[in-house]
């Protein structure tokens, strides 16, 4: 009998004890927290790389725009090379660049004129149909036009809770600021 008191005793100071019931919860939701805060940190990287890779195509757009009638390779691979900077301290190393020139005739349709791919962007083909939105074909006719585009497949730091990769694209467009047609020489 004196087995039974001494169980049930026991037993009522476990149900009333509140010692270790904090501890036990944290434990319990630890894990969870753990997950929420892995994954905030990764999400807040991927679109910290996704504005730089916005400022990447937008200056990168912007400064062959100014150029005056002609560019030269050299000068492409400069810009290249300055705007790929913006990304520190992400990697670049599979970042690719890519700067077409894009004639719009009167009716709206478009041919590419020239195209320079940087880091294993492929460039397009001259005198090919470039799609473009029909905003840009209506304030560009008679006019080129300067397309920017950046891509990466970005890796998520540490992959704790994204696996694999993010596909990240962006396109700008910019009118050559002295109107004319800039020339790659």
């Amino acid at each position: 009998m004196t087995f039974l008191r001494d169980l049930h005793g026991l037993f009522q100071r476990f149900r009333h004890g509140t010692r270790a019931v904090a501890a036990v919860e944290f434990a319990l939701i630890l894990p969870l927290m753990m997950v929420l805060y892995m994954g905030t940190i990764e999400i807040s990287q991927i679109i910290t790389v996704d504005r730089k890779m916005s400022a990447m195509a937008g200056s990168l757009g912007d400064l062959v725009a100014q150029s005056n009638n002609k560019i030269t390779t050299a000068q492409l691979n400069d810009y290249f090379q300055a705007v790929g900077l913006i990304m520190a301290p992400y990697p670049t190393a599979n970042l690719k660049q890519l700067v077409t020139l894009v004639y719009v005739d009167s009716n709206g349709d478009t041919s590419v004129s020239w195209s320079v791919g940087y880091n294993g962007a492929t460039a397009k083909t001259t005198g090919t149909s470039y799609p473009l939105p029909s905003q840009i074909t209506d304030i560009s006719r008679d006019m080129y036009v300067v397309v920017s585009e950046t891509q990466l497949a970005y890796q998520p730091w540490g992959g704790y809770v994204f696996s694999g990769s993010f596909n990240l694209y962006k396109q700008y467009f910019h009118l050559p600021r002295f109107g004319a047609k800039i020339n790659l020489i």
